[in-house]
């Protein structure tokens, strides 16, 4: 049996972008949001508009169109927001991928889908804003989520609607509608999503990191095709 990541190897030529890329004239500024990252302060990241200028003045300084990281990254970030607390452990291990760029940017499918959910996830901290399309590959069937989309990326959506490959889907939210963070696409693959439904968790405790990560794979088998390996 073919592995998840044999089956999108072979189908690559199918994969379509995410966002939109120049590979000629666009760059990528990597982030990192673990506990050496001594410039995020609290002051920072309890506020999101200064959160919102750190993040664009980063990539203002590296002539970036958009950041990138944070898949299975264990995250200070998420101590601003009791959405990820716990009594007994914090969530704190990112699950996905983000990529962190201007407000209303379009977001776009990248393989032909069908609509599995949708919700407006509007808790402090949380998505926003989220699709969850289910897609089928030589028989395999997995998941993508996106999230801290805007609004009326869901307005008009129905449970069952196919989505091609290449179609706008979506566009990044502002801080009112996404989960009041700054502007970004948290992009996560699941391959078992059970009973959730325009939700799956994004985040988890690091006690139980190889149960999540072994059923969220790296988003990157999907991005490394849109951005042509540039990461």
């Amino acid at each position: 049996m073919k592995t998840f990541e044999q089956i999108i190897n072979e189908n690559s030529s199918a994969i379509q972008k995410i966002v939109d890329f120049d590979l000629k004239q666009d760059q990528l500024l990597p982030f990192d949001f673990t506990v050496s990252n001594l410039e995020l302060t609290d002051a920072i990241l309890n506020d999101t508009d200064s959160f919102s200028e750190w993040i664009n003045q980063k990539l203002i300084a590296a002539k970036a169109r958009y950041g990138i990281g944070g898949y299975n990254e264990h995250r200070t970030i998420y101590s601003r927001s009791a959405h990820f607390s716990s009594v007994e452990e914090p969530r704190r291990l990112h699950l996905g991928v983000d990529i962190w760029g201007e407000a209303g940017t379009s977001i776009y499918n990248f393989y032909d889908a069908e609509v599995h959910s949708f919700a407006n996830n509007n808790a402090f901290g949380d998505y926003g804003a989220t699709i969850i399309l289910v897609y089928n590959i030589e028989g395999f069937k997995f998941h993508a989520l996106y999230g801290h989309l805007n609004l009326a990326s869901i307005n008009h959506l129905k449970v069952g609607k196919m989505i091609s490959a290449g179609e706008k889907i979506a566009e990044l939210g502002t801080k009112e509608e996404n989960g009041n963070w700054p502007s970004h696409l948290h992009f996560q693959l699941v391959k078992n999503i059970e009973n959730y439904e325009g939700d799956y968790p994004g985040v988890c405790k690091f006690s139980e990191r190889n149960q999540y990560l072994a059923n969220c794979p790296d988003p990157n088998i999907i991005l490394n095709f849109t951005f042509n390996g540039q990461q």
